[in-house]
């Protein structure tokens, strides 16, 4: 009894905490506001003229998407917020994952705020379809996908999929969830960014968002990694976030202790999925990890610009760091930490090599190179940035695992 109580307390304690809900807003009816659902079935969202198809009788639950053709889910002139998006679809390779383009523009504009492969849009890398549920993304069977980011819009909104692979889509169905309401001048829109490097660059930190210029607010980001096999089973996650702040330039003001320290977890990384972090892939036997974290509890905001970056940086004992170089594999050592410190590699001025035989004993950090790729997510005081555009579908299913 008292579990049946509590619940339901808990989720509003949660909801007032991801967006500052009010439970108030539950039985007071608002003023000037009106539901929208967009799907096949009712594709303008008109009132009184869904479900007209074969009779009301299901008539268009589902569509097709042909190789090259780009579908409108959404389109608007109005003002308003998207509240809810729910997809599906009957392919659900890596590579149609990653060939299904998502895009989305706010009032009008040409150029696209959302723009992503649709399965890293949802919440995870790699092209993959996990069951798990957080404070933005949910896919409760393996099956489908849920995102609750509110999406607001002033002049207009479009909604686009295109399938940029060489085969068809057999079926997808959707629904979005807007409700049409007026906001005041200072909105901030939803934008996000992708990147994929198949071959991170060694020694330089891969960048989850490019710098961005404008005032927002960085809500997270999730991150998928096919960790190069030159390195075999080390540990691949000692790479530390950093967060350029309003004019940061060589270092920034935020920066964390390590990747798995980023979300929340330590001494490693296993599969969890917690509301606002997580790790859903994590297989060392497969060479695959995807983890993710939302700054919702503690919001990241910016005045005039942001970048966000992670190091590709690993660890193991110094032996075995050594057989990996003996075998070839391309790395920097960077730091040494035994029984008398840290030993900071990159400060010496005559720091050994690893090979040397005055090279210290311990645990070793250093620089890697792995397939890493990312979905950043922010807000942003305009409805469109000058971000770089998505890369091509080639690079996105290069060397995709099965």
């Amino acid at each position: 009894m008292r579990s049946k109580i509590y619940k339901p307390l808990l989720f509003l304690v949660f909801l007032f905490i991801a967006f500052g809900f009010n439970a108030q807003e539950l039985y007071n009816p608002p003023h000037g506001q009106t539901n929208k659902w967009y799907s096949f079935e009712n594709i303008n969202a008109e009132k009184g003229q869904g479900g007209k198809e074969n009779k009301g009788a299901k008539g268009h639950p589902a569509d097709r998407i042909v190789a090259g053709e780009t579908v409108t889910l959404l389109e608007t002139n109005e003002s308003g917020v998207i509240n809810r998006i729910w997809i599906t679809i009957n392919d659900r390779s890596p590579e149609m994952l990653r060939s299904l383009h998502l895009e989305m523009f706010w009032d009008g504009s040409d150029k696209p705020a959302v723009s992503a492969p649709l399965g890293d849009f949802f919440g995870i890398g790699l092209g993959r379809k996990v069951r798990f549920e957080n404070a933005l993304f949910s896919d409760p069977e393996g099956r489908s996908f849920n995102c609750f980011i509110p999406m607001p819009f002033k002049n207009g909104a479009k909604v686009t999929i295109t399938n940029e692979s060489d085969k068809d889509l057999g079926a997808i169905f959707f629904d979005i969830n807007m409700l049409a309401k007026e906001h005041p001048d200072d909105i901030l829109y939803f934008h996000t960014y992708w990147n994929r490097e198949v071959n991170s660059q060694l020694g330089k930190d891969f960048r989850i968002l490019p710098t961005v210029q404008g005032k927002g607010r960085f809500l997270g980001t999730n991150i998928g990694i096919f960790t190069n096999e030159d390195y075999k089973d080390s540990w691949w996650g000692e790479g530390e976030v950093k967060i350029y702040l309003d004019g940061d330039s060589d270092y920034p003001s935020l920066v964390g202790t390590g990747t798995e320290d980023y979300i929340g977890t330590a001494w490693g990384q296993g599969t969890f999925d917690h509301q606002f972090q997580g790790c859903l892939i994590a297989n060392n036997e497969k060479f695959e990890q995807a983890f993710y974290r939302y700054h919702i509890p503690d919001p990241i905001y910016f005045k005039n610009d942001i970048k966000v970056t992670i190091q590709q940086m690993g660890g193991w004992p110094s032996a075995r760091v050594k057989e990996l170089v003996s075998e070839g594999a391309s790395l920097i050592p960077v730091t040494v930490s035994n029984d008398k410190g840290l030993q900071k590699l990159l400060e010496m001025q005559n720091p050994p090599t690893i090979n040397d035989d005055n090279f210290p004993k311990g645990w070793t950090n250093f620089y890697r190179s792995d397939d890493v790729s990312a979905t950043a997510y922010f807000y942003l005081d305009q409805p469109t940035s000058s971000l770089p555009e998505i890369q091509e579908v080639s690079e996105r299913i290069k060397d995709l695992h099965e």
